[in-house]
């Protein structure tokens, strides 16, 4: 009879919890992905407070028309400089090159970076960072701006999904220290794209 209380006992231990766990939520794979990384405590820039309860972040509904093709232009000789973060500390980026893009009839120019700290690992080896500031900042985004991931083109043309636009970890928790976008980097417009504001 201990036996057969045993089996019930876990079978039922075992079904209330694939009971209570949720599918990751999300429309897009990276949506679906960021929503896991922040669900997964190794990784999640959320504080244990905050992600006992999380069930998701917010995000625009994904639309195609902030998938750009932009035009890639290298720029040559630029020297390494100290972008200012959110703490005291400097991180060092190059100006890797330019992009140029039309986003609802308007044209657009903007720097991506390289982070040389990164320059060492083989994963990051073709990495280039696109921060950017827009006019959503501050009523449906995060106010300090969003950055995007790239990759370095083989040729000059590269492809910038606004839909993968993300919040720096400083908008989760203030123990992390965050690029500031810098202001030359402005797409003046509403894009409306991307992870939005967090809201505790």
């Amino acid at each position: 009879m201990k036996t057969v209380y045993s089996v019930v006992f876990g079978f039922l231990f075992f079904w209330s919890c694939a009971q209570n766990k949720e599918p990751i939520q999300g429309e897009t794979e990276f949506q679906r992905e960021l929503n896991a990384s922040f669900k997964d405590a190794s990784k999640s820039p959320l504080k244990d407070k905050d992600r006992r309860d999380f069930t998701g972040l917010d995000f625009f509904k994904f639309d195609s028309a902030y998938v750009v093709q932009a035009t890639f232009k290298r720029t040559e000789d630029e020297k390494p400089f100290k972008m200012k973060t959110t703490t005291d500390r400097l991180a060092t980026y190059v100006k890797y090159g330019e992009v140029s893009f039309t986003l609802h009839g308007a044209t657009y120019q903007l720097n991506v970076y390289q982070d040389q700290d990164l320059l060492n690992d083989e994963e990051y080896e073709d990495y280039l960072f696109l921060p950017f500031l827009d006019h959503t900042n501050g009523e449906e985004t995060y106010g300090a701006g969003r950055y995007i991931d790239l990759s370095i083109p083989e040729g000059n043309v590269i492809t910038i999904d606004f839909n993968t636009a993300y919040n720096p970890y400083c908008a989760y928790n203030e123990k992390y220290s965050c690029p500031i976008v810098p202001r030359v980097n402005y797409v003046d417009a509403e894009v409306r794209a991307g992870v939005k504001d967090y809201k505790k």
